[in-house]
């Protein structure tokens, strides 16, 4: 268990807490939101998808106490207001947030043009400035929540060249949600941020690739369900755990790469050249 800090009264349980959820209509997302219902956690089910958002909240709903399924294109400030207000009206407060979004494109370096760049940088990481503003103050004010963001291993260590805003961006949310905690922790709200990296959701299936098709890039580290993630998310939410990983094998890397860069790139590319002979 982390340090508690001047304020924090921590959360040992979910149970009773109202949690909401930015692109839970599948995924991880999903997942984490019936996690936390069966632990006894209210979720308010929000995503670019109203019938996927409202398909997730019945699952909710049977599985534990409440659920609001809410309309929300994090691009969109306006939209994030209206998933603030309907929270609120529902629920009266907010416990936990979790900002979960996260979209791919694929393509050689310069392939990819700058509209594919700030479509991927304004949801990936604007999107989640805007849940942080429109929830956070509300929780710091009280002095007590837990904020999660979703990172990537991608953000975390090089392993692929053909989805450099998707690395881009994630490596700012990592970035991002270790500075938060610097301010967030001290006022009473624990902070994590997950980085998965092989997990079996439909994020393939966005994929949008420009230019020619690229070999398959894959970090060296087993691939889990989103169901796995989920258990690790909220295990991660309870321990106050900053950095959530999907896999050990990943953490290994994550040392691996913290302690010599210039050795791990060069690893990489080993196994890039070995996967092209």
């Amino acid at each position: 268990m982390s340090e508690r800090y001047p304020g924090e009264e921590g959360m040992d349980s979910v149970d009773g807490r109202v949690a909401v959820i930015t692109g839970a209509g599948s995924g991880i997302g999903r997942a984490t939101a019936l996690s936390l219902a069966r632990r006894g956690a209210s979720v308010v089910v929000s995503d670019i998808s109203v019938d996927r958002a409202e398909a997730v909240a019945a699952e909710v709903e049977a599985a534990g106490p409440r659920a609001l399924a809410v309309r929300c294109d994090v691009a969109d400030s306006a939209q994030v207001e209206t998933l603030r207000a309907a929270t609120l009206d529902e629920f009266g407060q907010v416990d936990i947030v979790m900002s979960n979004v996260g979209i791919i494109v694929k393509g050689l370096p310069f392939d990819i043009p700058l509209e594919a760049w700030s479509e991927i940088l304004d949801i990936d990481v604007l999107g989640m400035v805007r849940v942080m503003n429109a929830f956070l103050p509300a929780m710091v004010e009280r002095g007590s929540g837990h904020l999660v963001t979703t990172g990537s291993a991608a953000g975390l260590i090089p392993y692929a060249y053909d989805r450099l805003p998707y690395a881009a961006a994630k490596g700012a949310v990592v970035a991002m949600t270790e500075a938060l905690a610097l301010y967030l922790r001290p006022r009473g709200i624990g902070v994590s941020c997950v980085c998965p990296a092989g997990v079996v959701t439909n994020i393939v299936e966005h994929i949008r690739q420009y230019g020619p098709p690229t070999p398959v890039q894959a970090p060296q580290i087993p691939v889990v369900t989103a169901e796995e993630v989920a258990e690790l998310v909220v295990e991660g939410i309870l321990a106050d755990r900053l950095l959530i990983l999907s896999h050990p094998v990943e953490g290994d890397l994550l040392r691996e790469h913290g302690a010599d860069r210039q050795a791990f790139l060069e690893r990489q590319l080993r196994i890039q050249l070995e996967g092209t002979s």
